[in-house]
């Protein structure tokens, strides 16, 4: 697939499109919200209120039909599902920090397992529905810190309880794959499918949740204090938001164009040699605002955080005809940017970055 499609035909493809976000009012969501309303998407949303203040949905201020609301209370999102009748879902509510796992396991599982069987089986009531594409996790994997790129094939697990309840949802949702919308049976006795994907750690203007490295690092130097961080050694596949997003849309329009093949499971992630470490964030964020000041502190009864993950992207270059349009040194320097331009300007970039995004796909195809 060439690139270009990612820009002026996806925009085509959405355009009057009913389209659902679970979790519209949170980082990754409140983005997806903006690229589709810039596509001319009809959107719907169904979260809970923004948990943060500022907080990036409200200071885009969507033309979104939404209701704040828990996603495990089932019968107002079916109530909701069937109001909003939309044609492609992406679910992405969810309890999303490993550390709020720890301590707060209980509704952890909940949200995230019992919230997306709620989906699920909402949608499956939902005549309208062509396209399901869940959120996960790249921790989903039974990692066992070596240096080797996990595929979609390879042992689901989980150290702690999000990544393991991150790991059950993708057992839920191959389950719903299988039981309810076999592939074998598409277009014979129902007409959707469902896919999930596993994002890497995913950076981005607009993000103030607690226990990220970002908005801790912005938190920190705001108020002109060091940032502590716990683990400079520690390796990640850190992208864009907007690499995902585009990732999550492109996935979506062949689902729904009933390409079967779509529907599985797919990570999305920088290339190996993209990986940085903590450290190295740090520095490059640094070069962007010098004013961020860092000090060190591993508390040794502190939660286990693992120290190198790695996903093979692969499945979905090859193909989805997906690839990263920006690297993890522009993801961070388009971060950064962000941020001083909200403190320092007021001004909020989310819209010129997303048009700067669909520039960068175009110089690549």
């Amino acid at each position: 697939m060439e690139a270009v499609v990612m820009s002026s035909e996806m925009t085509a493809f959405y355009k009057g499109k009913k389209i659902l976000v679970t979790g519209h009012s949170g980082f990754k969501g409140s983005w997806l919200v903006a690229v589709l309303q810039q596509m001319g998407a009809e959107i719907f949303g169904y979260a809970l209120a923004p948990g943060t203040n500022p907080n990036h949905l409200d200071l885009l201020a969507p033309d979104v039909d939404a209701t704040y609301n828990n996603i495990l209370q089932k019968d107002a999102l079916h109530e909701f599902m069937q109001h909003a009748s939309p044609e492609i879902i992406f679910h992405l509510a969810a309890q999303p920090l490993v550390r709020e796992s720890y301590r707060n396991p209980l509704n952890t599982y909940e949200t995230n397992v019992i919230g997306t069987l709620n989906v699920l089986e909402a949608a499956r009531t939902c005549h309208s529905v062509r396209a399901i594409v869940c959120i996960t996790t790249d921790k989903v994997y039974e990692n066992k810190e070596i240096e080797y790129a996990y595929t979609e094939d390879d042992q689901l697990g989980g150290y702690d309880m999000y990544s393991s309840s991150k790991a059950c949802c993708e057992i839920l949702i191959a389950s719903y794959r299988n039981s309810f919308f076999n592939m074998n049976d598409y277009g014979k006795h129902h007409n959707m499918l469902i896919a999930s994907a596993r994002a890497g750690n995913v950076i981005g203007g607009g993000d103030w949740s607690s226990d990220r490295l970002i908005p801790d690092i912005v938190r920190s130097t705001v108020s002109g204090q060091k940032v502590e961080i716990r683990n400079p050694s520690a390796i990640r596949p850190w992208q864009h938001v907007l690499d995902c997003i585009f990732g999550y849309l492109l996935m979506a329009t062949k689902l729904f164009e009933g390409d079967t093949q779509v529907a599985s499971a797919w990570n999305f992630s920088p290339s190996t040699a993209e990986l940085m470490t903590v450290e190295a964030v740090l520095k490059g964020a640094k070069q962007h605002w010098p004013q961020i000041e860092v000090t060190f502190n591993k508390d040794p009864d502190d939660f286990h955080e693992a120290n190198l993950l790695m996903l093979d992207n692969s499945k979905a270059v090859h193909k989805l005809g997906w690839q990263p349009a920006w690297t993890t040194a522009d993801a961070i320097e388009k971060t950064i940017k962000w941020y001083r331009a909200f403190y320092e300007e007021g001004e909020v970039l989310t819209n010129k970055q997303i048009a700067n995004y669909i520039s960068a796909i175009n110089k690549t195809a």
